[in-house]
């Protein structure tokens, strides 16, 4: 899902991106953003250092993103441009665990751009709002695994499809960002099969408006 995620990097082609000139350049720009935080971080990243590796005059840059933040922000958004859907693996615990698994691919690869991304988050107020743009859109196309679940009678109808997600999702992240621990390949089915036994025995169903307990 990275989106991480929950998984973002390397999917199919944008959907929404200018054509011609202005998209060359704004893949290069954000290609080079990408790279920059990989290997230097946030606080090495300037707009100078993303000009000169993505080949454009360092004016189109300013003029375009205008600062560090711009930049970042853009990188977000494209990741919501995307294509992106999760598995259908025919199976709640299948389409978990392959969620995970993506997203911990994703936070564990080298250069480790995903995980900066996240990490420049907490430095730039724009960034942080790109991120939090990007998980809207990441846990929104991921309802559809709990609708399938409920249709094949996985889980009970009045389950909150975000409350799930995110509880099956969770460990990945915080083993991986928070703990920064290395990657288990046991963890992301493990967290899903979790998720998936507290589900079904109703631990995320949605509550009663008030009043109506």
């Amino acid at each position: 899902m990275t989106p991480a995620p929950p998984p973002a990097e390397g999917g199919p082609p944008a959907r929404r991106r200018p054509g011609g000139r202005t998209s060359r350049i704004r893949t290069q720009v954000l290609d080079a953003v990408r790279a920059e935080l990989g290997e230097r971080g946030y606080d090495a990243l300037t707009m100078e250092a993303v000009a000169a590796r993505a080949g454009v005059h360092r004016a189109t840059v300013y003029r375009r993103w205008r600062d560090v933040g711009g930049l970042l922000a853009d990188v977000f958004e494209a990741a919501s441009d995307d294509d992106w859907q999760p598995q259908d693996t025919g199976s709640l615990l299948g389409d978990l665990a392959a969620l995970n698994h993506e997203s911990q691919e994703s936070l564990a690869a080298q250069p480790p751009i995903v995980a900066a991304l996240f990490a420049a988050s907490f430095r730039s107020e724009e960034a942080a709002r790109g991120v939090r743009r990007l998980w809207e859109d990441r846990y929104t196309r991921c309802e559809v695994i709990v609708s399938r679940a409920v249709r094949r009678g996985e889980l009970p109808p009045d389950t909150d499809a975000r409350r799930l997600l995110i509880a099956a999702t969770a460990p990945v992240y915080h083993q991986l960002v928070l703990l920064r621990t290395p990657p288990d390949p046991d963890l992301p089915g493990q967290a899903a099969r979790t998720a998936v036994l507290a589900a079904a025995a109703g631990a995320f169903a949605k509550s009663p408006p008030d009043g109506d307990a």
